[in-house]
């Protein structure tokens, strides 16, 4: 049967969509072709409290390094073995959701707390998103959001969304508060810890700021729910809400029972010690893993869930999760190519002589932009922190800025671009989950992205103003 002339446009069309896979390909091969151009250099660093930080104005330049076709494909699997933690974090979380899957709590929970709200679906995500950008906001959710995106494409398929819907919620919800991370030790304190500034100051203007960043977040996910809920082809997915790989086919329960309960029960419970042991024992990628491996055993005993059985579930899940899983590594060779080459250091070492002659205003939003760029490259808080800050605060000085300018210029450049970094483990594993396309996400977050650069740049430039200080 021949096809008609629009769907075979159509067909032809999303053939035209290349894979993540193939975006990120490409983005090694550009950035092995920028180690060829760009100068090697490096500044010499020191180690405080096993962090290794930059030592300012101690560039050197350094014989080139540039990435032969050998370095190139072993990058990959250089990358692939650095993020060894996240890929089986995202393995196991797949095989623990499969065993939840199976039980059919998490979904007979979400039901009964729809029809307890009346249907109401805005005030339901809200409350959600609200939620998850608190704990974003006291850094107890950056790496852990990955966890809960199942729950978030529950929520989509119950109300009949989309996946970007789905991952949106939990996502976009941790980052409005993550971005600011006024109570993060990882981001703002280690900030702040090398600009010599007290931790958390500053703690007031960074609450304002995270209003204002949480109140475009919600208003801008409740605008897209609202315009999908009435034509579900105005969703950047097309007429495929739930991609093949997420779709769940099974019948969600009608009753929620006390073994429902019970399961939830252990899970939330299992998910409050995680979060008790990130701020008091340190915890991080491995001991979640760990933990997803007891949630699972513990509610297949709960479930009375043969080994036999576990067993299949488990690997079933953690096989519906290998795309997300391999993506991460294959994000993690880009920075490993540049880290090779000794390229990441004279970019650094560039900008700060460009912003150097310039008045305090500019050279702030020069810093700000900078970070934004940055942070594609380099998605990871401390990393960033390590190498940016100790050349921005000094420069900070001699600009007539405050140090407290500079840190907030590093905090909202490593937040806000993580909701669209190809190189995010984090960003890429969680769109991955939701069987989410990055260039059908962009299309999505980029307009919110957007609003979020014009706050952080309206707000830097109050900070200068008021001169902000440490406290």
């Amino acid at each position: 049967m021949k096809k008609t002339e629009p769907a075979a446009s159509a067909l032809n069309k999303k053939k035209k969509i290349p894979d993540s896979y193939v975006i990120l390909f490409a983005m090694l091969i550009i950035a092995s072709i920028a180690t060829w151009i760009i100068p090697a250099g490096s500044f010499e660093r020191t180690t405080e409290n096993g962090a290794a930080m930059v030592v300012p104005g101690s560039y050197e330049s350094l014989p080139a390094s540039p990435t032969t076709l050998y370095d190139f494909f072993l990058s990959i699997q250089s990358g692939l073995i650095d993020s060894a933690n996240i890929i089986f974090l995202v393995l196991t979380i797949g095989g623990a959701f499969a065993i939840l899957d199976h039980t059919g709590a998490i979904q007979a929970g979400i039901m009964k707390l729809i029809r307890k709200t009346q249907d109401k679906k805005y005030a339901l995500i809200v409350a959600v998103s609200i939620v998850f950008s608190a704990a974003g906001f006291i850094g107890a959710l950056q790496t852990a959001v990955i966890a809960f995106i199942p729950i978030g494409i529950i929520i989509a398929r119950a109300f009949k969304l989309d996946a970007v819907a789905g991952v949106a919620i939990i996502y976009l919800g941790a980052y409005a508060g993550y971005t600011i991370g006024g109570l993060d030790p990882i981001t703002t304190g280690f900030g702040q810890e090398i600009a010599g500034l007290p931790i958390f100051s500053g703690l007031w203007f960074r609450f304002a700021v995270y209003l204002c960043i949480l109140t475009a977040t919600i208003a801008y996910l409740c605008y897209y729910i609202s315009k999908i809920s009435k034509d579900q082809n105005r969703s950047v997915l097309g007429d495929i809400p739930f991609p093949a790989e997420v779709e769940n086919n099974s019948a969600i329960p009608s009753e929620f029972t006390h073994k429902h309960k019970v399961i939830l029960g252990y899970f939330s419970f299992c998910m409050i010690g995680y979060v008790i042991g990130v701020f008091n024992l340190s915890w991080g990628l491995h001991e979640m893993a760990a933990l997803f491996l007891v949630i699972s055993l513990g509610t297949a005993v709960i479930e009375k869930i043969s080994a036999n059985q576990y067993v299949s579930l488990f690997i079933k899940g953690a096989q519906g999760m290998l795309y997300a899983a391999l993506i991460v590594g294959l994000a993690r060779s880009i920075v490993v190519v540049l880290e090779n080459a000794y390229v990441l250091d004279t970019i650094v070492n560039s900008i700060a002589i460009m912003l150097q002659p310039l008045p305090g205003v500019l050279a702030a939003l020069g810093m700000y932009v900078f970070n934004l760029a940055f942070n594609i490259i380099i998605s990871s808080a401390s990393g960033q922190a390590a190498i940016v800050v100790p050349v921005m605060a000094p420069l900070a000085d001699t600009i007539g800025l405050t140090r407290q300018v500079a840190v907030l210029a590093y905090n909202f450049g490593d937040g806000f671009t993580n909701i669209i970094t190809p190189t995010s483990g984090i960003l890429m594993a969680s769109i991955a989950i939701g069987g989410v396309p990055w260039i059908k996400w962009l299309k999505f977050v980029m307009p919110l992205l957007l609003i979020w650069i014009l706050i952080g740049a309206v707000a830097l430039g109050i900070a200068v103003a008021i001169d902000l200080g440490p406290f």
